[in-house]
């Protein structure tokens, strides 16, 4: 079964690069009120800043709700490109001493703490909004005793972060429930250092897109249909995005990158995009202006 190839050959490649232009039911009435999970129930002793309010807000969410089950998915079925990221990201084969990378909608911290654990000398920073895939990636990281992998909550449209402060970035899956895709590469452009390195990853199969929020959709309706859940509405859409790859690419080229390489296999879609000198824009520009006037008549 497609859902079930979980671990499949090394990312590929490219040869070259693209060079970028521009650049979320009444309750049933039972004599014994049902005993749930923790991961179900929220967990009371989690409290953030925004207090009860807050919690009700993130509640509303499938990520929040449901944290376990997706956490399944990214740990048991989704694969393990970590040695492909790497590769794309440090072509010299490690990063340099002290370096700083960031990931965005990081989950319950698979590949913060794979890249934490292989390289102990990189600073690793995952954001996310969910407080249950946060709690889930901090425990991770005290698990394998990670001291140079924290986590932030954190929207990935607004990231607190100072202008060029990462050196690496990736961002996987990212866009599949994420409308303002511009706006979030915008900021990945930010806060990325003068000659670092992006890494965007998005599934071209639309299985794999779907299915993890399918299932945390079936699940919300279930518990609700059977008077485990107050409602059914979450903020996250019923179905999740697939991108085109004519979308993907004028996505990831929605900002005055560098270089821009781009590839996809049968499952995913790939794209490394590499900062330049703020002023590279202008003298791209200027190039191509001058090419034309070569040829003017």
């Amino acid at each position: 079964m497609e859902l079930m190839e979980l671990m499949e050959t090394d990312l590929p490649m490219p040869a070259e690069p693209v060079r970028a232009a521009v650049l979320p039911a009444a309750a049933a009435k039972v004599s014994v009120a049902p005993v749930l999970p923790p991961d179900l129930r929220g967990d009371p002793d989690e409290t953030e800043a925004g207090g009860d309010d807050a919690s009700r807000a993130e509640s509303e969410s499938l990520f929040e709700r449901f944290g376990w089950l997706y956490a399944f998915f990214r740990e048991r079925l989704f694969r393990d490109d970590t040695e492909g990221i790497s590769a794309a990201l440090w072509p010299q084969g490690a990063p340099p001493a002290g370096s700083r990378l960031l990931e965005l909608g990081c989950g319950p911290g698979f590949y913060c703490c794979q890249f934490g654990e292989r390289f102990r000398d990189l600073r690793v920073l995952g954001i996310d909004r969910s407080r249950q895939q946060l709690r889930r990636a901090r425990r991770n990281a005290r698990k394998r005793r990670l001291e140079n992998v924290t986590f932030e909550r954190s929207d990935a449209l607004h990231l607190a972060l100072e202008n060029e402060s990462v050196d690496a970035l990736l961002a996987a899956r990212l866009f599949t429930i994420l409308p303002q895709r511009e706006e979030a590469m915008a900021e990945m452009h930010r806060v990325m250092k003068t000659g670092g390195r992006c890494f965007v990853a998005e599934p071209c199969s639309r299985l794999r897109a779907v299915v993890p929020l399918r299932i945390m959709w079936g699940v919300a309706n279930l518990l609700a249909f059977c008077g485990y859940a107050r409602t059914t509405a979450f903020r996250e859409p019923p179905d999740a995005t697939v991108l085109a790859p004519a979308e993907f690419g004028a996505l990831v080229q929605s900002q005055p990158w560098r270089s821009v390489w781009r590839w996809q296999d049968a499952y995913y879609q790939y794209a490394i995009c590499e900062k330049g000198p703020a002023d590279a824009p202008k003298a791209l520009a200027a190039a191509a202006e001058e090419k034309a006037g070569e040829y003017a008549i």
